[in-house]
């Protein structure tokens, strides 16, 4: 039996065992990000591009749940810049958040800022990327979040993980893409190819030397944290001779569901579990554009990486060995993209509030703009510009200051918050040919004001004006779930039958399926200013965006933070 004398010295051992579990739980990590112009070659030939620390992709950021971030930018680019870190809720740290002109004014060269948050209540695979302008073509990376020390995930622990991000690649700087188009008013050049981990593949001239490995040994489960980081482009992706079992998505987990293709649109993540079962040699991970909009050019290459398994065979295994190839759908296949979406679940009952304070109903949609008097405009019929919009509202983003500092410091004449809850005209939103009256959006910084902790039920519908297409929208600063998607006109009466009120997905964004619709709701627990868009930045670009203005409840926790000393100005 122990003395009583030895119970203080116990004590003091498991008092400090507690601070140090608690201390390795809640870790600060301390990164910097050098934006800066780097050399690299692709599709035979050498480009100059913008990159993190000279990186491409840029660093994968690991932590775990309950961790915080310190990420000191410094911006020695000739652009503007800011960085979003896409999918962390950002509570009371929203000027961390990053979209230019929304949340911050952008990085100017030569500057620097210091993004802070903590991580609460997330965990699985987010990314984070470049906010300004089409920079975010070539800057981005990985943001592995994993459950806090000796918490297991809801599933056998994977042998090895591996982050796969898919990107977009234009052998043109990403910039001069974009301001040419919009010098012109016309669609902006599709890239030259799609990427895995930086590289387009074998099956894209000089690049077979460079191609993603990923060794796996047989019998082994890897994890696969996949991330649709593309510009314009939804993503099928398959694995030869492999199945995935999806077991989350945007650093949420899903009920384990097994699939042999994945839809991803850009912003969104899929977590798979790949068991190596198959004979061991080398198989093809590939990637190709799922499009949904009629007659518009696309980019038709498939990009892949090699699954090679270290069988310890004869030393002829490897390169000379042809992998074996996936069946991918057909470009236009909105079956397959509409089954997997399907698939997808929380993995037990949520609670889903079965009612709403704020019902709303977007509509989100390509348009068109005249062109001014004696110019010639690249869009249809040569005198008009493309645009976008949502409720008819083309966002425009303000030059002169931040929305949220503005906000913040009741600054007049940045933005309105008139912007509609529902359309200003009701119409056939699928219809064939919508009328041309329809079709010009009014530019305006509109945005929408939420009471604190109310519940939004959103409806987001697809509009054929120009042309259908699936747009997957994105909310900053939040997490949402979708009780339900279809096809054609939102109908109340006979469309609320189809919610699902008991293990609907949650994400941070949503594929608002071609000619369709998609039902989101969220609680606005956050103050502050946040972004929703559409993550096709072609769209972001003609103004697919709205903000919702989620004001202040009850003390210090439900209210807005001042902003950071180091917050940078327009000027």
């Amino acid at each position: 039996m122990a003395s009583s004398s030895s119970f203080p010295v116990l004590f003091l051992l498991l008092s400090c065992l507690a601070l140090a579990l608690l201390a390795k739980a809640d870790e600060v990590h301390k990164h910097e990000f050098v934006v800066q112009e780097t050399p690299v070659k692709r599709l035979c030939n050498e480009h100059h591009i913008i990159t993190v620390n000279g990186q491409f992709p840029g660093p994968t950021l690991e932590v775990r749940e309950g961790d915080t971030l310190e990420i000191n930018v410094i911006n020695r680019a000739q652009y503007d810049v800011t960085i979003h870190w896409h999918g962390i809720r950002q509570l009371r740290t929203p000027w961390a958040d990053g979209p230019e002109f929304v949340t911050q004014c952008p990085i100017k060269p030569g500057e620097s800022y210091k993004y802070r948050f903590t991580i609460k209540g997330q965990e699985g695979t987010l990314w984070w990327h470049a906010h300004s302008s089409w920079l975010r073509a070539t800057v981005y990376g990985a943001l592995i979040i994993r459950p806090r020390e000796g918490k297991a995930y809801p599933f056998a622990k994977p042998s090895r993980e591996v982050p796969v991000i898919l990107g977009e690649w234009w052998n043109a700087n990403p910039v001069d893409v974009i301001r040419e188009a919009q010098r012109t008013g016309g669609a902006p050049n599709v890239s030259d190819a799609f990427t895995i981990n930086g590289q387009p593949g074998d099956f894209l001239p000089c690049s077979q030397k460079e191609t993603t490995a990923i060794p796996v040994k047989p019998g082994e489960t890897a994890l696969l944290r996949f991330i649709n980081a593309a510009l314009n482009h939804e993503l099928f992706v398959s694995i030869a001779q492999h199945k995935m079992t999806v077991v989350g998505v945007d650093a949420s987990y899903t009920k384990p569901f097994t699939t042999d293709v994945l839809m991803i649109a850009p912003g969104q993540t899929t977590d798979v579990l790949v068991t190596m079962d198959q004979p061991p040699t080398r198989y093809y991970v590939a990637a190709r554009a799922y499009v949904s909009a009629q007659g518009v050019g696309f980019d038709n290459t498939t990009t892949s990486a090699i699954i090679e398994y270290d069988c310890g065979c004869a030393t002829g295994f490897g390169p000379k060995i042809q992998p074996a190839v996936p069946a991918l759908p057909a470009f236009n296949d909105t079956a397959a993209a509409t089954a997997f979406a399907a698939g997808i679940k929380s993995p037990e009952k949520v609670k889903v509030h079965d009612h709403a304070d704020e019902y709303l109903f977007f509509t989100v949609g390509l348009g068109l703009f005249n062109c001014e008097p004696g110019q010639l405009c690249a869009g249809p019929n040569n005198n008009t510009r493309f645009t976008a919009s949502m409720n008819n509202v083309s966002f425009v983003f303000p030059k002169t200051d931040s929305l949220l500092h503005a906000h913040y410091y009741k600054v007049p004449g940045v933005f309105t918050t008139d912007f509609p809850a529902y359309p200003p005209v009701q119409f056939d939103y699928t219809a064939q040919n919508v009328s041309s009256a329809l079709q010009q959006p009014v530019p305006a910084t509109k945005l929408y004001p939420l009471r604190y902790g109310s519940v939004v039920r959103l409806v987001l519908q697809d509009t054929s004006i120009v042309t259908p297409e699936n747009h997957p929208i994105h909310i900053h600063g939040y997490d949402f779930f979708i009780l339900a998607q279809g096809f054609g006109n939102f109908d109340h009466e006979k469309d609320i039958k189809k919610f699902n009120l008991v293990d609907p997905p949650q994400r941070n964004t949503v594929a608002v399926p071609v000619n369709g619709w998609a039902v989101i709701q969220f609680v606005a627990d956050n103050p502050g200013v946040w972004l929703m868009h559409c993550h096709l930045d072609v769209h972001i670009t003609w103004g697919l965006a709205m903000a919702f203005l989620v004001e202040d409840g009850y003390g210090e926790l439900q209210s807005l933070p001042p902003p950071p000393v180091d917050l940078p100005m327009c000027k």
